[in-house]
C-alpha cells in the first residue's frame, strides 16, 4: 500500500513538473536572454571638407548600422582655406597653432546613449583638423569607446592619435585606421572587431 501511494505521489509530482514547464517557459527564455550580449549603440561622426571622408563614413555607417552625424564648421572651409601651397591659408594657420578651436555648427542630441563612437576626419598637415578637437572637447565622453578613422594623401592616421586622445577626456581611444580607398568588405571586417 505504501509503495502504491509513493508511486502515485511520484507520478503526480512528475506531471506537475511537466505542466509547470509548459505553462512557464518564459522563465527559461529570460534566463537564456540574459546570457546574450547587449547590442552596443554606435554613432559614426565625421568631418569632411571635400567629400572624401564622407564616403568612408558612409561605409562605416553601413557596416555598423550606427547613426551618422556630420561635424559642420560654423564658418565652412573654402578651397582657398585648404590651399596646401599657401602658408597663410586658414587650415594651415589653425594646424600650426594647435590651440585654435574652430566653432562647430549644431550638436549631437543625446550623445550619452551611444557606447561606441567612430570618428572620421581628413589628415591635414599630418594631424586631425582642429575642429575635431573642438567637437571632442564639447562633450562628456567618459566611458565611451572612440574609434578614429581617416582619409589621407599619404600621412596616415598615426600623427593624429595623440591629439584625439588628449581631447577625448575620459574616453577609451583605440587604435584608428586609414580608410582611404578601402573596400566596404574590409571596412566591415575592421568595424566588427571594434564594436566588441
Amino acid at each position: 500500500m505504501m509503495k502504491k501511494k509513493r508511486t502515485v505521489w511520484m507520478n503526480l509530482l512528475l506531471i506537475f513538473a511537466l505542466v509547470a514547464g509548459l505553462v512557464f517557459p518564459a522563465s527559461n527564455v529570460n534566463a537564456a536572454g540574459k546570457q546574450k550580449k547587449e547590442t552596443k549603440k554606435v554613432l559614426v561622426v565625421y568631418f569632411s571638407a571635400t567629400g572624401t571622408t564622407k564616403s568612408a563614413a558612409k561605409k562605416v555607417k553601413k557596416a555598423t548600422g550606427g547613426k551618422l552625424y556630420q561635424i559642420k564648421a560654423a564658418k565652412p572651409y573654402t578651397s582657398a582655406d585648404l590651399s596646401y601651397d599657401n602658408d597663410n591659408c586658414r587650415a594651415n594657420v589653425e594646424q600650426q597653432d594647435g590651440t585654435v578651436r574652430p566653432k562647430v555648427k549644431g550638436k549631437v542630441k543625446n550623445i550619452r546613449k551611444y557606447d561606441v563612437i567612430f570618428l572620421g576626419y581628413p589628415i591635414w598637415w599630418g594631424k586631425e583638423p582642429m575642429i575635431i578637437r573642438t567637437f571632442l572637447e564639447s562633450y562628456n565622453l567618459k566611458g565611451k569607446k572612440i574609434v578614429p578613422f581617416c582619409t589621407s594623401g599619404g600621412s596616415g592616421i598615426s600623427g593624429s592619435m595623440k591629439g584625439v586622445k588628449a581631447a577625448a577626456k575620459g574616453a577609451k581611444v583605440v587604435k584608428g585606421k586609414d580608410l582611404t580607398d578601402v573596400s566596404y568588405k574590409s571596412v566591415a571586417k575592421w568595424t566588427k572587431k571594434k564594436v566588441k
